[in-house]
């Protein structure tokens, strides 16, 4: 298996985006305690009001598809969904090295 990455762009209305952050947040908290996760950071984009970004880093894709089967993980998820606006972007990625990896 390989590690695996993410990073995705969230987009919500200005009013919004510290509740999303938060949400986030709240999922970044709960990652330290989710086997096969090495990083999950909610960021909020210099540029754009309305876009969080968050980056996360797996030991496989195995390990974060397992993730999304917790409950705690499916609540947070429902409870950002109605936030979001529009489609998200991002992409999928292969670590190949780097500190932290």
């Amino acid at each position: 298996m390989s590690a695996y990455g993410m990073v995705g762009k969230l987009a919500t209305d200005a009013a919004d985006r510290d509740t999303l952050i938060d949400i986030l947040t709240d999922a970044a908290n709960l990652m330290q305690h989710i086997d096969g996760c090495n990083l999950y950071v909610v960021s909020k984009d210099a540029d754009d009001e309305e876009a969080v970004w968050v980056m996360e880093l797996w030991d496989s894709k195995e390990a974060h598809d397992l993730s999304l089967t917790l409950d705690s993980v499916r609540d947070l998820i429902g409870t950002a969904m109605p936030l979001l606006k529009g489609e998200h972007s991002g992409a999928t990625l292969i670590p190949i090295s780097g500190k932290g990896l």
